[in-house]
């Protein structure tokens, strides 16, 4: 198995979590070692907070789950890649499917994502 460089950036791995079907970019995630290793053992994302410094399973308290079916490592070990089927349809906590739902166009911001629920009504 695979050893992720957990030291290279501070004891986290950026996680950028990716639909498996469509390849779109859902979201971007920190993982540690335990992180890390619940994800492979358990087969659904788990990620650390950095906010709330804890770990926490992708869609746990929304019931927008993460199945990884595939995941890709970066030639440094230090960056990975979930390639995931997104159960609920958002991954987003602010209740678009993707978190890069806003463009930048010339000194625009647009909103390109439909938002699927309100995160008032899931989040208490």
């Amino acid at each position: 198995m695979i050893s992720l460089d957990f030291d290279r950036v501070g004891g986290l791995v950026p996680a950028i979590v990716q639909d498996f079907d469509t390849n779109e970019i859902l979201m971007l995630a920190y993982m540690n070692q335990t992180a890390w290793e619940k994800t492979l053992e358990t087969g659904m994302a788990t990620f650390w907070s950095r906010s709330r410094q804890s770990l926490w399973v992708k869609g746990e308290t929304s019931g927008n789950m993460q199945e990884v079916k595939e995941i890709r490592v970066d030639c440094d070990q230090d960056a990975v890649i979930l390639k995931v089927l997104q159960r609920g349809g958002a991954a987003c906590h602010t209740g678009y499917r993707s978190c890069f739902y806003r463009r930048i166009d010339g000194d625009q911001v647009v909103v390109i994502g439909e938002r699927i629920f309100n995160p008032k009504d899931v989040y208490r």
